[in-house]
């Protein structure tokens, strides 16, 4: 997520062995962690707001083809995260949602080129629909075949907040027929359209047997993250700067548990929440440091308890829609940990 970055700029499972074949020697930041990026249109230069220009893409491609960092496969990732296995550090990974067309003719010739793999995510109702300026099925399946990882975003791509569970039920189980029928075989790993997330629908997607599920709120992979809301950061024109890439790039984990509210879904009743969490690992030493901003509230003030305690003291309840909180503290040689979480406010 976006919240921050200029403060901070001024101040699956069938992929274990293939995993167990990157394992290194514990570097100075021995969490094992992935950054993962999330983009979705490129060269729609009149859709700002989810489009990374060419210029952009580029200059991404190029930074991670420097030689410091490793961009591994999606399920590769998820394997060793779950299996705690030792990835490289400043590991990587890249994931495209929505599958618009213009990933196959700009983004998908350049990354191929540049060798990076990457996980397309796809809600399957635009591209039964055949939508304007959507990939078609011929083409998924292209991208399938040359490597790239397909994972689901549902059907219709729905707010899965709003729906009841048997409405988010059928919406995992239709797409999941569509890809059985077009590619031959149902995605294990899911994106959650727009990232919003309710712990009912977080239930619905583990029992459709996804191995791992990612939302769109900013923050680094950690073995203990929960793995069906894992967090990727965005991409798009305005939050595409070569700056932000790197430093989101660069980033480290705050690992954080006993998180609350446990349920993402904000009511009249929590909102604003009480949002807090338990700071574990290395990043406990650097608390002192610690600062969260809220959207459309800046820095928060925090209270530190002990044992890593640490609890957001928001000014004001949230407004419908998509909210978020980043939490960010240095880690030194340049880097900077980073916790977030994205909250949904239904309309009144």
């Amino acid at each position: 997520m976006r919240i921050g970055f200029r403060r901070l700029r001024r101040s699956v499972l069938g992929a274990v062995a293939a995993a167990a074949a990157l394992l290194v020697t514990a570097p100075a930041f021995a969490a094992s962690s992935a950054v993962v990026f999330m983009y979705h249109r490129f060269g729609e230069n009149t859709l700002p707001s989810t489009n990374t220009t060419i210029a952009q893409l580029d200059a991404h491609i190029q930074t991670l083809k420097s030689g410091r960092f490793t961009v591994l496969p999606l399920p590769q990732i998820v394997a060793a995260i779950r299996e705690k296995r030792q990835l490289p550090d400043r590991t990587v990974g890249l994931s495209v949602d929505d599958a618009f067309r213009s990933l196959y003719d700009e983004g998908w010739p350049r990354l191929r080129q540049a060798g990076l793999p990457f996980t397309l995510f796809v809600a399957t109702d635009p591209i039964d629909r055949g939508f304007r300026n959507y990939m078609g099925w011929d083409q998924i399946r292209e991208l399938a075949a040359a490597g790239v990882t397909i994972g689901s975003q549902t059907a219709s791509h729905p707010h899965m907040p709003l729906l009841p569970p048997g409405k988010n039920a059928d919406e995992l189980a239709r797409s999941n027929r569509r890809f059985e029928q077009e590619l031959g075989k149902r995605p294990v790993l899911f994106a959650y359209p727009f990232g919003e997330i309710s712990s009912a629908a977080r239930s619905e997607v583990d029992k459709a047997g996804f191995v791992a599920a990612f939302g769109q709120h900013s923050g680094v992979l950690y073995p203990d993250a929960d793995h069906l809301y894992l967090p990727r950061f965005a991409m798009n024109e305005t939050y595409g700067s070569l700056d932000r890439f790197v430093l989101a790039a660069n980033a480290l984990p705050i690992e954080a548990r006993d998180i609350a509210p446990a349920d993402p879904l904000l009511t009249r009743r929590n909102n604003p929440p009480e949002f807090a969490f338990t700071v574990a690992g290395d990043a406990r030493g650097g608390l002192g440091s610690m600062a969260c901003y809220a959207s459309g509230q800046g820095r928060t003030a925090l209270e530190r308890r002990g044992q890593g305690r640490v609890i957001v003291k928001l000014a004001e309840a949230f407004p419908p829609g998509r909210a978020r909180i980043n939490c960010t503290l240095p880690a030194g040689d340049g880097r900077w940990r980073w916790f977030g979480m994205q909250f949904f406010v239904p309309e009144p």
